[in-house]
């Protein structure tokens, strides 16, 4: 009897940690199927089937999360990286696109001309001149994602650095919840 339930005990571990370890390294488990149907002979290829796929989202790697706790304000601040580079920023649900102040911009990469600022965006502090541009890659913690629409507008009128929906609703999901905001890609 005891036999049996120090097996099930194990077994049951195990099955708990395979998806943890799936995560954190899915190449080993690629290779290890690849291994395991390599024995076996070729199954005979398919017909080549065309589906129609949304251009504007690029296929994205699952499972990732991020949980991030409100400040003393409610706000949810962190540090994220764009374009490679360390940058401090708020994440905004009510923000249209993720937004950047000029400093910002030069830090990672993107030059801009004065004539760049030719949109007119609406802020919380009223109206006022932007560029659009695109951000080549912007990480939350282990979520990543590529070429996200972003607008630079001046350090005046910019202080804070912006996480906008431009963002988040290429997410597979975004949560606020007892005060944590949980990000899933």
């Amino acid at each position: 009897m005891l036999r049996t339930v120090l097996i099930f005990c194990v077994l049951a571990a195990a099955s708990a940690l395979i998806p943890i370890v799936y995560q954190s390294n899915p190449q080993t488990f690629d290779d290890l199927l690849k291994s395991s149907v390599g024995a076996r002979p070729a199954p005979a290829p398919a017909p080549e089937l065309k589906l129609a796929t949304a251009p504007d989202r690029p296929p994205q790697p699952l499972g990732r999360k991020v949980l991030l706790t409100a400040d003393e304000r409610g706000h949810f601040t962190t540090t994220f990286k764009l374009n490679g580079r360390q940058v401090d920023g708020l994440i905004d649900t009510g923000a249209t696109l993720v937004a950047i102040n000029t400093s910002t911009a030069r830090r990672i990469g993107i030059s801009l001309q004065p004539s760049d600022f030719n949109q007119q965006v609406n802020t919380a502090n009223g109206a006022i001149k932007a560029a659009v541009v695109s951000i080549d890659r912007l990480q939350i913690g282990k979520i990543s994602l590529d070429n996200i629409q972003a607008v630079v507008l001046d350090d005046k009128a910019l202080h804070t650095n912006l996480i906008g929906m431009s963002f988040l609703q290429r997410l597979a999901k975004y949560q606020v919840e007892n005060g944590s905001l949980l990000l899933v890609q």
